[in-house]
């Protein structure tokens, strides 16, 4: 993946939703989460259905809201969107992804998670320029790059992330390009909560010469999800489980439609619902 928003997966402490990410730009601050190539925060909302955050939206499922539930596998697919500029002169960067980990634990999001094993696809937009890359983290390390698989705006993507005996701390990392037939796949040793299982869009955290700060979203076409299992099993989404993306002023820029069969969602970048 191309590094010129020069990123860094790195990992923020999630121990309370209401904790300010410290030395970010105003359009950064923000709770809990985070996620590779990007920073993840989660921000939940008083009185609203739906959880809130300044970089993810998508659904997260946690093991306290599903009584006790450990997140031993993950599957999602997805339909890489197609990305423009959205406010002209500015860089602007977006990511969609699978991950065990890094979320809220429970649906009023009190408590959070530190840890997080993730792949998915990147959409960024530089000069005008959009450019498209895929990419699998194993919180805190840096993201590593997909060499293997060259992504194009409206490739069906599959993911899968899989403990290989419930327990033991080693995962199957899968990412597969189903329009081209071009697939990745890795096993790697991480120590995870098993706490959390995520199916997200989102801005990644940026670092620059002027510091750190989440990436302006660009224009996105709607994205698809589809096939989101947990342990083997229909996902069963719900719609307690939904994250809307807001800015810096506190208004929705990104939403999750209703959840569709208990395993699909459509992700509507710029769009108060979808």
């Amino acid at each position: 993946m191309e590094a010129k928003f020069n990123r860094a997966r790195a990992l923020v402490a999630a121990l309370a939703c209401g904790a300010l990410l410290m030395g970010l730009t105003a359009s950064a601050q923000a709770s809990p989460l985070t996620h590779g190539n990007l920073l993840h925060v989660t921000k939940p909302s008083v009185g609203l259905n739906a959880a809130q955050s300044n970089n993810w939206f998508g659904y997260n499922q946690g093991t306290l809201e599903q009584n006790g539930k450990q997140f031993n596998s993950i599957t999602g697919d997805w339909v890489v969107p197609t990305a423009t500029q959205h406010t002209a002169g500015q860089d602007e960067a977006s990511s969609d992804w699978i991950g065990i980990g890094g979320g809220c634990l429970d649906a009023a999001c009190t408590v959070g998670d530190n840890t997080l094993i993730q792949t998915g696809t990147e959409q960024d937009v530089s000069g005008g320029k959009a450019t498209y890359g895929a990419w699998y983290e194993l919180i805190p390390a840096p993201s590593l790059s997909i060499s293997s698989i060259t992504v194009h705006p409206g490739d069906h993507m599959h993911a899968s992330i899989k403990e290989t005996v419930a327990g033991a701390n080693v995962w199957n990392i899968t990412l597969q390009d189903v329009t081209t037939g071009q697939s990745f796949s890795t096993t790697v040793p991480y120590s995870s909560t098993h706490a959390t299982a995520e199916w997200i869009e989102e801005t990644p955290l940026t670092f620059g010469t002027g510091g750190a700060g989440l990436a302006a979203l660009p224009n996105l076409s709607n994205v698809p999800f589809s096939a989101a299992t947990t342990n083997g099993a229909n996902a069963g989404l719900k719609a307690s489980e939904e994250i809307q993306l807001i800015d810096s002023n506190g208004n929705v820029i990104g939403s999750p439609s209703a959840p569709s069969g208990g395993n699909a969602f459509t992700a509507c970048a710029w769009a108060t619902s979808c």
